[in-house]
């Protein structure tokens, strides 16, 4: 089916809504104030996003594979990550119980302490981002923007 173009200005006019500067705005813009907020815990956001997704994840803890499928991130970013993560004290890779060239990356007690700090200052800052919106609407907002994700992620195709 045809897509309709009901918006008289050229399809590259400034004055239309296109989907890539608006997730890419609201994307750095998010990034840039939660870097800043959690900087005095010598965390930065991706670093946030692992914590949390191996909270997220399997409680035996995930591999490097797992985890950047997870984040949807590639995996040599990922591994610098850990990397630096693992020197700082957040994490810890395990030997896999099944797989010789895997490992599990597991939480440390100061990585879920840290994590912990800055997922308070993350849910102030959703909170504040998402009252522009009518409290009655965030909730669908979310679960449309997933929609959009998954479709993003779709059309990348398998990696």
């Amino acid at each position: 089916m045809p897509i309709r173009n009901d918006n008289p200005d050229p399809i590259d006019s400034p004055s239309r809504r296109r989907l890539p500067p608006l997730l890419r705005r609201s994307w750095y813009g998010l990034n840039q104030a939660f870097r800043r907020r959690i900087a005095h815990l010598d965390l930065t956001p991706d670093q946030f996003t692992v914590l949390r997704t191996l909270l997220e994840g399997d409680a035996a803890g995930m591999t490097q594979r797992e985890l950047s499928r997870s984040m949807s991130s590639d995996p040599n970013t990922v591994a610098s990550l850990l990397e630096r993560m693992e020197k700082a004290g957040y994490v810890e890779r395990l030997p896999h119980e099944k797989d010789r060239r895997a490992h599990r990356i597991k939480f440390l007690p100061k990585g879920k302490k840290t994590y912990e700090a800055a997922r308070a200052i993350a849910v102030t800052l959703q909170g504040e981002v998402l009252s522009v919106l009518p409290e009655s609407n965030r909730e669908q907002f979310l679960e449309q923007l997933t929609l959009v994700a998954d479709a993003c992620r779709d059309a990348a195709g398998p990696r």
